[in-house]
């Protein structure tokens, strides 16, 4: 028996992407969002569906005589930088908005440390995706740590990069306002702004117990 078919992304994403943009329609109707979090929350879907139409998908699903029989183990690539070549530039730029959009979504991406260690933790999740795609549909994908380690590098770089524009006043007050409510940023946002202003020379209150 030979299967061979194909399922493309805009089959399973296009209509998840649609029932997505009808729950924020809703959210957004019922006053539950203002439109600057249904603008980032949409941003953030449009986002993760393009990275999985790049990384999971097409599904080529092949089993039969021409199934790929190799090991699924051989299909692993542990020691890192061996065979690294000029495609993981292309992964750190892939994850660099997963950096930036972490922060103004979770409250764990406290830190760039954080932010790179949870876009390593999603990319992990992509490539045993891709490995379970390879053992269960025969397809022929490849698991390699380089592509963790420069998602994560991406995902630094976009924490960095976030951290610049809150310092922008003209893009702190937006990113903020579309944050989720107990995001990191917004969390920190608040824990400066209630740190007092360090009293002026000879102010009387300096040196006093606070």
């Amino acid at each position: 028996m030979d299967i061979r078919f194909e399922v493309a992304s805009t089959l399973v994403l296009g209509p998840l992407l649609v029932v997505f943009a009808l729950f924020t329609g809703v959210q957004v109707w019922r006053d539950a969002w203002n439109v600057r979090r249904a603008l980032l929350q949409t941003a953030v879907a449009v986002y993760a569906a393009a990275v999985l139409s790049l990384t999971v998908f097409p599904l080529n699903v092949t089993w039969g005589v021409y199934a790929n029989q190799s090991p699924w183990v051989g299909q692993i690539s542990f020691v890192p930088l061996i065979g690294a070549d000029v495609t993981m530039i292309a992964n750190v730029v892939m994850m660099i908005p997963a950096g930036f959009l972490f922060p103004l979504l979770s409250r764990r991406a406290t830190s760039a440390k954080r932010t790179a260690l949870l876009t390593g933790l999603v990319s992990l999740g992509i490539e045993a995706a891709q490995l379970l795609s390879y053992i269960v549909l025969n397809n022929g994908r490849s698991v390699d740590v380089n592509d963790v380690l420069a998602n994560a590098l991406g995902g630094l770089a976009g924490y960095l990069l976030l951290t610049v524009a809150l310092r922008s006043e003209g893009l702190r007050r937006p990113l903020l306002a579309a944050s989720l409510p107990r995001s990191a940023a917004l969390q920190e946002d608040r824990r400066r702004i209630a740190v007092p202003a360090e009293a002026p020379a000879g102010d009387p209150a300096v040196g006093r117990g606070r």
